[in-house]
């Protein structure tokens, strides 16, 4: 386990030097001067130099590049191009936690309503409860995040001036904390978030677990007597989990960005925000931050996905 790990460490490791280095690129050769933009009206030739000179711009770009890996190597995500003097980190840790919040809730959601609803699904399939719960979760998968959003805003809206209630359709209250008030914020948000990937977990599961019910061995175990339940959740379960494994390890690094349009809409201050802004600012230390933090969530669930294999099959050897 520990040579596997190690391995798919160093493996990894070269796909974010990959995207650091693609990200840096990208920033090195766009278009426009961030420390001319920084100045404005006031442009100074003997200050533009000397900004140039402290943000190392006047070094090649190789040694730039070089420069910023070893920052990344202590955790330094450099200096805002925008905000003098501030640092990255510094304003990525206001968003950081309320992204994390939002993506928890409403990935949790999706799998603890999607899983279960396309097993039911396939246990009984080509009935009216596997009718109805593929109508609604097709109708569901075909709504796009943001059009789901926007009627929910629509409805709250239409059910304030209903009641004279006043339900908040934007911001996000206070991370991680519960008040009725806090509650009253986080509630559509994180339902609109689970409901955009839910669908697909059903659909996704309902279509395992059916493959896996066919197979031989489902109808020896049924041969031999077993109950339907045990046959459903002893022998199929596990196998029809596989499938799913792969897609939430791979999910878990996309989830922040699944969660731009959410938190677009609903005017959540998280990274999504933030993001955003920077590429207003050309604000390039913050763009390539997030992209980093992005393609780091990703390699931790493809390496999550690979560890949770051989628990779901111990079939599956670890080498």
């Amino acid at each position: 386990m520990i040579q596997f790990l190690l391995k798919r460490v160093i493996g990894l490791l070269f796909v974010v030097l990959g995207v650091t280095f693609i990200t840096f690129i990208m920033g090195y050769f766009a278009p426009g001067d961030p420390i001319r933009d920084l100045m404005g009206d006031k442009f100074n030739y003997d200050i533009w130099l000397r900004l140039r000179h402290e943000y190392g711009f006047d070094l090649p770009w190789y040694q730039q590049y070089f420069n910023y890996l070893a920052n990344l190597l202590h955790f330094n995500l450099g200096t805002s191009f925008h905000f003098q003097n501030r640092a990255v980190w510094d304003i990525l840790k206001e968003g950081v936690p309320i992204s994390i919040e939002l993506v928890f809730w409403g990935f949790l959601l999706q799998l603890v309503l999607g899983i279960p609803l396309g097993i039911l699904s396939a246990l009984k399939s080509n009935t009216w409860i596997d009718t109805v719960n593929m109508g609604v979760m097709l109708v569901i998968y075909a709504l796009p995040a943001f059009v789901l959003a926007v009627f929910a805003q629509i409805f709250i809206l239409s059910l304030n001036k209903a009641t004279g209630v006043q339900w908040p359709v934007s911001q996000w209250g206070m991370p991680w904390q519960y008040t009725w008030t806090d509650i009253q914020y986080k509630l559509v948000p994180i339902l609109i978030f689970g409901a955009a990937g839910f669908a697909y977990y059903a659909r996704l599961a309902r279509t395992t677990m059916l493959e896996v019910l066919r197979q031989d061995y489902i109808r020896t175990a049924r041969s031999k007597g077993l109950s339907e339940p045990v046959v459903a959740y002893r022998h199929a379960l596990r196998n029809a989990l596989i499938p799913l494994v792969t897609v939430i390890g791979l999910s878990l690094g996309l989830l922040i960005t699944g969660s731009f349009f959410i938190e677009s809409i609903f005017n959540i201050p998280g990274i999504a925000q933030i993001t955003l802004n920077s590429i207003y600012q050309r604000d390039y230390p913050v763009i390539q931050a997030t992209t980093v933090l992005i393609a780091v969530g990703v390699v931790f669930g493809n390496l999550l996905s690979d560890i949770l294999y051989t628990l779901v099959d111990p079939r599956i050897k670890v080498t």
